[in-house]
């Protein structure tokens, strides 16, 4: 009885932090516009593709803590000595099942994601 219990209570709270590591999509909008005179594109996001700190903040904090140390995800100090820049990408990419819980992929895409990646691969 007590498993089944703990079980449910587990379930809970793992659909309350998945729920939480979501992203309003309005608000991390990509609007990218092209200047038809001068064939640039400008880019406006909610943080720059350089500032990886602030886009996991934005984006990554409520599970894994601000300071990394984890939470509903598992802590990511030192991420970068068990998985290169690639590693990282692919799981921000396409999410990963592990021993605590299941991180959703796609919360980042594109230039944020390679930003975010390389920064968490500099984290040993």
């Amino acid at each position: 009885m007590v498993k089944k219990l703990l079980g449910i209570v587990m379930i809970f709270t793992l659909a309350f932090g998945l729920a939480a590591c979501g992203t309003d999509k309005d608000n991390n909008k990509d609007t990218t516009k092209n200047n038809d005179t001068t064939n640039e594109k400008t880019t406006t996001d909610t943080a720059n593709a350089g500032d990886a700190e602030k886009l996991f903040s934005q984006n990554c904090a409520s599970c894994h803590g601000g300071n990394l140390e984890g939470g509903v995800g598992p802590n990511l100090t030192k991420v970068g000595s068990k998985y290169n820049k690639d590693e990282i990408l692919d799981i921000i990419k396409n999410g990963k099942t592990g021993d605590q819980g299941t991180m959703p992929g796609g919360l980042l895409s594109g230039d944020d994601a390679d930003a975010v990646a390389g920064w968490l691969a500099s984290k040993k």
